[in-house]
């Protein structure tokens, strides 16, 4: 089953990186008594995640955050080394937090999956961003093609907010 609004977040954890090395983080450790804005790429360093849609997060940060958002986290199916990676070659320190689901739990969890075997990607993330607070889904802007980064851009969220 797809997650939707008014549902809350399944639990799940997450990698990150830290200055000791990856740690874990849980889906309370985020967004247990916060509004939080997430949104999910279908893979770091690919074409619209990296040029499209990552880039208008990092712009709209603080815009996103003066709406009384705590954190923008960004979520894909990669390891936590490629995802490091991907923060610090964005430009998006201190403006977007990268949350790497390695194994696409999170993502099966919430039901927010895509098949991109046929690109030799496998099982991946859905392209979507959402608004929680304190754990529920407060908006969902799930898009219908992976190659789209519309419905779920910063700016399009902002009308969320």
């Amino acid at each position: 089953m797809t997650i939707k609004v008014g549902d809350h977040l399944p639990q799940a954890t997450f990698r990150v990186m830290t200055a000791e090395g990856p740690a874990a983080k849980t889906t309370d450790d985020i967004f247990a008594g916060r509004k939080v804005v997430l949104f999910a790429v279908p893979g770091a360093f690919t074409p619209t995640c990296h040029r499209n849609h990552l880039p208008g997060f990092v712009t709209q940060a603080d815009a996103i955050k003066a709406k009384g958002v705590d954190a923008v986290y960004v979520t894909a199916v990669n390891d936590v080394f490629v995802m490091d990676a991907w923060l610090k070659a964005s430009g998006a320190e201190g403006k977007v937090e990268f949350l790497a689901d390695g194994n696409g739990d999170f993502a099966k969890a919430t039901g927010l999956v895509m098949d991109g075997s046929g690109f030799g990607l496998g099982t991946r993330s859905q392209r979507y961003a959402m608004v929680v607070s304190d754990g529920t889904v407060e908006a969902l802007n799930l898009e219908e093609a992976p190659g789209k980064a519309d419905l779920s851009s910063a700016e399009n969220l902002l009308k969320s907010l």
